[in-house]
């Protein structure tokens, strides 16, 4: 089958990776070109990626005979091209854009929490700065303070004081530093545990749960530094058993897909679940209603069967027929960052020894923030560069291959979190 893939970033590479491996791919294309590894395996539309112009890509799938739409990034789902590009003909993986306000607008996903009785984080969503300051005003213990809309995984301050509180809501609100996502924020209690993802494969019918993993979203070692898109992750994580996994599906997901029914909402597509472990039990910090990155680049590294057809059954609601084996190693991604991230970064840095990286066979680096120069040499063009993916035995083999890699790659002003899943090797 024909595939169209949405997105250009390092998660699009390693799903564009894993399906240029199946049998069922006819051929493979990619809304944006500029991503020199996915570039060497799939084509470019050459259409502009414009919903207010969705008729040009409407008319480009059914030129080339599109079967299967894979949507990578948020952006797409929330201006809800899976509406407008399914047919009877041709599916889309990825929810509808109702569906996708569970990621577009964290004060939407929150009432629907409250009324499926989804366990969270107590929280009070503001219009008004003023409002949001007389509320934290109210308050002894430390907040978090949220941009409701979509901020590329940014817009999320962790306060510990009153004044980090005030001045969070002046970056987001006054400053508009996430623009429109700043609309709206959540004032909520801060949550104590671990942090976890859980992700799940839903076809409307079905709900199949793969792999959790554990992200780092810190920039600095030692989990300290602003929050970033993700600095690293691991997969799978011991600090969700099966018992806890159970809870998970049935307090959280089942309720989640039941509350979406309610309002008239079939979900199909990945459901990612941002989880704090607490002493009360899982509770949910965010939604995303698609790959997390860099979650995906771990559970692709681990997948040993066709990701066309895993796909192709979520959209059709038929993933009761498929089977998913998974290598049973350790998968640990560690993202290397340009100087400056998460702010202003320098780009057209080369960037070299990716082929050393690779060279032990058990690791793979994912292209992020990657493009070609005019001389055809690898260049930094983002603030997340590579996501270098390790397999080992262990969590500690797979680190230590994974930040062995990262020594062999260079560019100017490298960062990269050495200390991936420390969470739970120091308490071994």
């Amino acid at each position: 089958m024909n595939v169209l893939l949405f997105g250009k970033g390092g998660r699009e590479h390693a799903l564009a990776r894993k399906m240029s491996q199946s049998s069922r791919l006819g051929e493979l294309w990619v809304t944006e070109a500029g991503n020199p590894a996915i570039d060497a395996i799939a084509r470019p539309t050459g259409v502009p990626c414009d919903i207010r112009q969705a008729y040009r890509l409407q008319q480009f799938c059914d030129h080339h005979d599109i079967d299967l739409v894979v949507i990578g990034p948020e952006d797409p789902l929330a201006d809800g091209w899976v509406d407008v590009l399914a047919t009877p003909t041709r599916v889309v993986f990825g929810p509808p854009k109702e569906a996708a306000q569970l990621e577009a607008s964290k004060a939407w996903a929150k009432q629907l929490m409250r009324q499926a009785a989804v366990p969270t984080a107590e929280s009070r969503a503001f219009t008004n700065a003023e409002a949001a300051r007389a509320y934290i005003e109210t308050r002894d213990e430390p907040v978090v303070v949220k941009a409701s809309g979509l901020a590329k995984g940014k817009g999320v301050v962790v306060c510990g004081t009153q004044d980090q509180a005030f001045a969070a809501i002046d970056r987001i609100m006054v400053d508009r530093e996430f623009g429109e996502a700043g609309d709206t924020i959540i004032v909520e209690e801060k949550l104590e545990g671990q942090e976890a993802s859980v992700f799940a494969l839903v076809d409307g019918r079905n709900i199949w749960l793969l792999d959790c993993c554990q992200d780092h979203k810190q920039l600095h070692e030692g989990d300290r530094g602003p929050n970033t898109g993700g600095m690293g992750a691991y997969c799978p994580t011991p600090v969700i058993d099966e018992e806890m996994l159970g809870v998970i599906q049935r307090d959280i997901i089942m309720p989640t897909i039941d509350g979406l029914r309610r309002e008239g909402i079939e979900y199909r597509g990945v459901l990612y679940v941002g989880l704090m472990l607490t002493y009360a039990g899982p509770k949910v910090l965010e939604y995303n209603v698609r790959f997390g990155d860099p979650e995906c680049q771990v559970l692709m590294a681990r997948m040993d069967c066709d990701l066309v057809e895993i796909l192709w059954a979520t959209a059709t609601g038929c993933l009761d027929t498929c089977d998913m084996d998974t290598d049973q190693r350790v998968a640990c991604c560690v993202v290397m960052a340009a100087g400056g991230y998460p702010g202003l970064c320098e780009k057209g840095l080369p960037i070299t020894g990716i082929e050393d990286a690779e060279a032990d066979g058990s690791t793979v680096v994912y292209y992020a923030g990657v493009a070609r120069d005019k001389a055809g040499q690898l260049v930094t063009a983002g603030g997340r560069v590579l996501g270098v993916t390790s397999l080992g035995a262990t969590l500690a083999e797979a680190r230590d291959r994974a930040n062995a890699a990262c020594e062999k790659i260079h560019f100017e002003n490298a960062h990269w979190r050495r200390d991936i899943g420390d969470r739970v090797l120091v308490n071994r």
